[in-house]
């Protein structure tokens, strides 16, 4: 079974293009979704232990976490220290059980697999990309969103073209999704096509 990483940058079209993969009977791993699932779960206890107070009605209260770990580099690394390893054993979960279905191809869908050496776990890596003005204006479009908060989670990210870069395969979403759909499944023929051996 061939694992491919899917990341991008914030307004490059990843979800959508996750949803194309899914689309194709391709099974996909979320791990932004694992971590909302893990703070209603096995994450709470660990958590509120480690933050006493963000925990609300059984659950991580995200607003109240953000608030006690944000710019506090040492709060982060305990807090990635309690949260990385559950969404790990979350992955593993996901590819055992894709595996056993029969899939020719899996995919992650982790935002910052560089930034945190995700692509090491996987077979190859599709970045989803658009030019500059293309994401600007998608994120500025965003409910809540400011100039400010685009420029600092930008900051935490490695920058597209350097992404591009190490990727295997580049979906470009700023042609349209039409054509985004054409490249994904481009991709799935060419990982999980008639004839290709399976990996893994």
């Amino acid at each position: 079974m061939w694992v491919l990483g899917l990341t991008g940058s914030i307004g490059m079209g990843k979800s959508a293009t996750a949803r194309m993969f899914r689309a194709l009977g391709v099974p996909v791993h979320d791990a932004d979704a694992s971590v909302h699932a893990l703070y209603r779960g096995v994450a709470v206890a660990p958590v509120e232990a480690a933050f006493p107070g963000v925990a609300r009605d059984g659950a991580i209260d995200r607003a109240a976490l953000g608030a006690r770990v944000l710019g506090d580099a040492e709060a982060m690394k305990r807090l990635e220290a309690i949260v990385h390893p559950l969404v790990r054993e979350a992955e593993a979960d996901f590819l055992a059980k894709a595996r056993e279905s029969g899939a020719r191809l899996a995919v992650l869908d982790i935002p910052l697999l560089f930034e945190t050496g995700g692509d090491r776990r996987v077979h190859a890596v599709a970045v989803v990309s658009a030019s500059k003005p293309v994401q600007r204006e998608r994120v500025l479009g965003r409910e809540g969103m400011t100039e400010e908060k685009f420029e600092t989670i930008l900051a935490k990210q490695m920058p597209d073209a350097e992404k591009r870069r190490r990727a295997h395969f580049v979906i470009d979403t700023g042609r349209g999704f039409a054509a985004a759909e054409h490249q994904v499944a481009g991709i799935v023929r060419a990982l999980a096509g008639p004839g290709r051996g399976r990996k893994g």
